[in-house]
């Protein structure tokens, strides 16, 4: 018998921010300490969250630097 389970998709999510001192190395706008949630859902059902602080862009949401 096999049995197959498809990663439907993952999301993440900005819970709250804070600024933060320094530049984004990729577009030079600020930066902020965002706490960030990852859940992750297998066959459509909610299946794993994950909570995560992260060094976020202001401007362009790029993830510069994470803290797991």
């Amino acid at each position: 018998m096999v049995c197959f389970c498809f990663l439907v998709d993952q999301k993440r999510q900005v819970r709250s921010t804070k600024p933060a001192a320094g530049t984004c190395s990729r577009c030079g706008a600020g930066a902020s300490v965002a706490e960030m949630k990852t859940s992750t859902r297998f066959c459509a059902v909610p299946f794993y969250w994950k909570s995560w602080r992260a060094l976020i862009c202001t401007f362009c949401g790029a993830i510069l630097r994470s803290y797991r």
